[in-house]
This record gives structure tokens, sequence and C-alpha cells, in this order.
């Protein structure tokens, strides 16, 4: 498993509430390559708690949808907007966990759509949350101009 090196550090203006590591408020998620699977690894915090020590909805839809970014990113080496995600809530997640795992892979791609699916799994392996996007991808050329993509690189240690 080699780590997803972010294009977007240095940038000006990036600030994204997933990825950034600078951002104060976001959920500063990192990436590896794992095969054919994108890996994050994340530590729930209680101020992201929906229900009393339980993993707010949103935020786990927030930390799949950008772990599915990520395969466009990394897989796709452009980048994209999620169009559609459905995600199902199968176990509530506990804010004390003490590390999440975040699973996505490229299932399929329909001219520039690209669907993923991704997991979240707590601690003890649980699948807790499950999701499939479609992410509408751009052109590697006009993410580059437009997004200040660059294409994705890996740590060259393990």
């Amino acid at each position: 498993m080699k780590k997803i090196l972010n294009p977007w550090i240095g940038v000006e203006g990036y600030n994204c509430f997933g990825c950034s590591p600078d951002n104060p408020v976001g959920v500063k998620m990192e990436f590896f390559e794992d095969g054919d699977d994108v890996v994050s690894f994340w530590k729930p915090q209680p101020q992201f708690q929906g229900w009393v020590k339980t993993l707010h909805g949103g935020i786990q839809s927030v930390l799949l949808d950008e772990i599915c970014a990520w395969v466009v990113v990394c897989k796709m080496q452009t980048c994209g907007m999620t169009a559609k995600m459905e995600t199902r809530f199968q176990h509530s997640i506990s804010t004390d966990d003490s590390q999440l795992t975040l699973r996505a892979h490229l299932v399929e791609i329909k001219r520039n759509i690209a669907i993923i699916e991704a997991t979240i799994a707590d601690s003890t392996g649980q699948i807790c949350t499950r999701a499939v996007c479609s992410y509408f991808t751009f052109p590697q050329e006009w993410a580059m101009k437009e997004f200040h993509f660059n294409p994705c690189k890996l740590e060259d240690k393990e």
C-alpha cells in the first residue's frame, strides 16, 4: 500500500473540507493505493457527532464522497463532480471508535460517468456504511486548466 500524494498541496485557495490538511474545520483525509482500491484511515471525533457518541450521517457521506473523488483522481488521472450518491447506513459508528477504514474502487465507466463503490468499516472490520457514487469526469486537459489538477503520484516508500 502506497500513500497517494495530494496534488493540490501548495495551490493558492485550496481548502477542501475533505482532504485539505490546512482546513481547521475539515476532516483532513489522506489516501492510499491498495491494488484497485483507494483506502483512507480516519479517526472519528466528537465534534462530528449526530446522536450522542454517534458519527453524523452527513459526515459519513462526506467521507464516502471524498474517497470516491480520489478514485477518480488516482485511478482515472483527472477530476470530476458528484452527479449522484446512494448511501446505505447499516450500523451506527461510534465517535469513540479508534479508527475507521474507508475503501473505494471503480466499478464501471460509461462515457464520462464513473461508477464507484465505497464502504466505511469500523475498527472491528464491520462494514457500517456503503455508497455508490456516480461521478461526472472531466477531460484531463480541462481539469488541469480549470481545477489545477496535476497527475496523481504515489509516495516512493511503502
